[in-house]
């Protein structure tokens, strides 16, 4: 089994990425864990409360969940991975039961933050994007997917994703193997990693017949 985390900042095309690979091995071969699915529940806070939670904010996620999932996955074991709801900020009582594959993804903004899950990751990647870029991708998929205004999403951006995003995402590219620039875009470096993960389930493959 492989395990990739890819992290980069909100925006900056983290998704495509996934995407792109997830295209090249159509059989079942990979599965994805976003980050998003491990944010923490927050019932107990009131709605007001919950719309000001800040997600850029390594403490939102529960690491502890997410590490165990990828070490039960490792071990052969089926998990259920949790739903999160942007809108209400809250965790589904409904859960989506994911089985290992020969390649796992992990993919979120925090992802690169964290050392014990770092420790986990055989690639690990960053994407990287301008900011103007990013911010523009943010305005776009927060107003069709969050209900939010573009005047919320620029406040937002401003007190809370800026900010968090260079005191802890940025800071954690250092950590990459490979950095991806220009986001999505870049087929050269998606590239460069869906033929290290080819070569690495060839080998795999090889391993096993032998």
């Amino acid at each position: 089994m492989l395990i990739v985390g890819i992290a980069g900042g909100t925006g900056s095309g983290k998704t495509t990425v996934v995407r792109k690979i997830v295209n090249e091995f159509p059989n079942g071969e990979v599965v994805v864990l976003p980050q998003d699915a491990y944010y923490r529940d927050n019932s107990h806070i009131p709605f007001e409360e919950r719309q000001k939670i800040n997600f850029d904010h390594p403490d939102s996620v529960e690491f502890p969940l997410l590490i165990e999932h990828i070490k039960m996955l490792k071990s052969g074991q089926k998990i259920n991975m949790p739903v999160y709801s942007y809108i209400t900020c809250l965790r589904s009582k409904d859960t989506i039961e994911v089985a290992p594959a020969r390649v796992i993804i992990v993919e979120g903004i925090l992802i690169l933050v964290d050392a014990e899950l770092r420790k986990l990751f055989d690639i690990k990647v960053f994407v990287d994007a301008d900011a103007d870029d990013r911010l523009g991708r943010v305005i776009i998929r927060d107003i069709a997917e969050r209900g939010r205004s573009v005047m919320q999403v620029l406040e937002r951006y401003h007190e809370t994703v800026k900010p968090s995003h260079l005191q802890f995402i940025e800071p954690s590219k250092r950590y990459a193997d490979i950095i991806i620039p220009g986001g999505g875009e870049n087929d050269t470096g998606i590239g460069v990693l869906i033929s290290m993960i080819r070569q690495h389930l060839q080998k795999e493959t090889l391993t096993d017949h032998a």
